[in-house]
């Protein structure tokens, strides 16, 4: 349960703190990090651990560390995501069904989510340190149409999905279901849920999808900065509870982010490198979770 007196502060925050909590810097690379005390370093990188903090002692949190890479991991994945003469990264190319897609080797992972929960804003934020990539930000819910891949010089693809729900393609099942279903390459899948509220009816979807074929799945929590902690909190032991008791494939550990403030941006990088083999961890107990999958 929540630890109601540390929480109570943020529910009585007012707009002009929340205002300034909304608006503050921004953090797309390490290099913007080194100059941070722990403290701040810790809320950037780590999210999950911050709001750690504010759950009572006998809370069970270890779902919280199971991929727990150290800062060094992550300057080393983060070099994956800076181009360079001999590693392009850049929009490969689109599909709109799965007899267009590309026929890759490389491995692969996914972004899929409800329409209007930050998933192309979440992948411009991972991409920032590459100019004009052709990632499409659009105010407007259902913007994503087609199955959009962009290579990571030879070392992974990310794939961008269709939204579902609102303003979804008529075709939307049956694209990304043959896409799930064929795509031997695909390492990990990204479901995307608003920090807000949390799972909802039109994501079981995508859970489905995934449980049904054994996709091993992630759920990222987007839009962190818009939610006050509180509220948050309880969310995210909501979807915890779903996951322990509705899933088979999905990853136990929440991934948290901003895409506003890169808060989580880092540490999402790291585990897409390591789930694409770019990136070894020695932690046992990644290895551990692992070999349960």
């Amino acid at each position: 349960m929540l630890c109601m007196e540390r929480i109570r502060r943020f529910l009585q925050t007012n707009s002009v703190q929340m205002a300034a909590y909304r608006y503050i810097e921004r953090y797309p690379s390490c290099h913007e990090l080194l100059h941070l005390q722990a403290g701040k370093l810790n809320s950037v990188v780590f999210p999950l651990k911050e709001l750690e903090n504010y759950l009572n002692p006998n809370v069970d949190k270890t779902t919280f560390h199971i991929f727990d890479p150290s800062f060094d991991d992550i300057k080393r994945a983060e070099e994956l995501f800076k181009p360079s003469s001999k590693h392009e990264i850049d929009f490969f190319t689109s599909a709109v069904r799965m007899d267009h897609a590309p026929l890759l080797s490389q491995p692969e992972v996914c972004f899929i989510g409800r329409s209007n929960v930050g998933k192309s804003s979440l992948i411009k934020a991972l991409f920032s340190m590459v100019p004009d990539i052709g990632v499409r930000v659009s105010k407007t819910p259902g913007h994503t149409k087609k199955i959009n891949f962009f290579k990571v010089g030879k070392s992974f693809t990310l794939v961008d999905m269709p939204g579902y729900g609102y303003r979804a393609p008529k075709d939307f099942v049956e694209m990304v279901e043959a896409y799930l279903e064929t795509r031997e390459n695909l390492r990990k899948t990204f479901l995307l849920l608003d920090g807000a509220v949390g799972v909802q009816k039109a994501d079981m979807i995508a859970v489905e999808m995934c449980e049904e074929f054994g996709i091993p799945y992630t759920f990222v929590v987007t839009k962190i900065d818009r939610v006050q902690k509180g509220e948050l909190l309880k969310q995210l032991l909501q979807i915890q509870k779903f996951v322990k008791k509705k899933t088979q494939g999905c990853f136990p550990q929440l991934f948290l982010v901003s895409s506003l403030h890169f808060s989580g941006i880092h540490l999402l990088r790291c585990f897409i490198a390591h789930v694409t083999g770019n990136l070894y961890l020695l932690n046992t107990a990644i290895k551990q979770q692992e070999s349960q999958e």
